[in-house]
């Protein structure tokens, strides 16, 4: 499983990347290949000051190594299968990210993360799951576009469980809430972790997870097509600004992936960092003005809507 997962990540950066350069030929992503002190590689591909995304990392990383007690405290949390009084842990982990935060305040932010995990104890036991999902950012709501971000997602989690898209969905959107704010990052889309052979034979989590990222591309390249080059006032630029401090403050404080790699031996900050946002804005006390689509957007964040199936708002 670790080749063919190394080989998967490898092979989908490729193609996405590939497939974000033809939006905008004029821009191309630095590639930058790197090892890892303690073990393992990785290769960041990152793009800034294009013409259609300010700033667009995808990255891959092939990591091994010792987990110290700290990193084993907080990963037990949410997989309670690793050995409770371990000191350390032999790990393999390989995974795909991606973040795109677009120019245009019309255009939504996304998140892509899909990862499989090992750890081997002192008697060679050996602990593996997937995690992973994808998740949507927009500064100004258009339905159309979320319902189609939603809708094909669902389309590739609906070929391997019906009860995946409702249960990751209601994950995703409990897992991107900002506590300190009283809302969620984005609208959503799906979120899950510590799948293991509890929940399906290995082969068909990876058949899983594979799935769901080629859903990524025609579930977001259409939107940017529809939307990076409508005009926008400097309000809304601001007002984008304004959401992408919210994304910062969440990937911060909150998101265990952001925490539990700053706290692995030897981690590669800026790739680490590299979802963050080339700018963002805070301002004090800011409420958006009564009725308009700044204010439809906080109330959907307020309260995460369902956006397809009959009950769908």
């Amino acid at each position: 499983m670790r080749l063919r997962m190394e080989e998967f990540v490898k092979s989908a950066q490729s193609e996405i990347v590939s497939a974000l350069e033809s939006l905008d030929p004029t821009h191309k992503f630095r590639t930058d290949a790197w090892t890892r002190e303690a073990g393992g590689e990785g290769i960041s591909r990152v793009l800034q000051n294009g013409k259609v995304f300010e700033k667009a990392g995808v990255n891959t990383s092939i990591v091994y190594g010792t987990l110290p007690r700290a990193a084993i405290e907080k990963m037990r949390v949410n997989h309670k299968a690793i050995a409770p009084n371990a000191e350390s842990l032999e790990f393999f982990a390989a995974g795909l990210s991606l973040v795109l935060h677009p120019q245009n305040p019309m255009v939504p932010t996304v998140h892509l993360n899909y990862r499989y995990f090992e750890t081997i104890d002192a008697e060679g036991g050996c602990t593996a799951w997937f995690g992973g999902g994808t998740d949507l950012t927009p500064s100004y709501l258009f339905d159309e576009d979320v319902i189609h971000f939603h809708r094909t997602i669902k389309d590739a989690c609906d070929k391997h469980d019906p009860d995946y898209y409702p249960r990751f969905k209601e994950w995703c959107d409990r897992y991107f809430r900002i506590p300190h704010r009283e809302e969620t990052r984005g609208v959503g889309g799906i979120f899950f972790d510590d799948l293991d052979t509890t929940e399906k034979d290995p082969e068909q989590l990876f058949s899983f997870i594979k799935d769901c990222a080629s859903a990524f591309l025609p579930s977001y390249i259409p939107t940017v097509h529809k939307r990076k080059d409508m005009l926008f006032t400097e309000h809304e630029k601001e007002w984008q600004q304004l959401r992408r401090g919210r994304y910062v403050e969440f990937n911060l404080v909150n998101d265990r992936g952001t925490q539990f790699g700053l706290q692995t031996p030897s981690a590669r900050v800026e790739s680490i960092l590299m979802s963050l946002p080339l700018t963002a804005r805070w301002m004090y006390m800011h409420e958006p003005e009564k009725g308009s689509r700044e204010e439809r957007l906080l109330g959907v964040l307020k309260k995460p809507a369902k956006w397809i199936g009959s009950d769908a708002d």
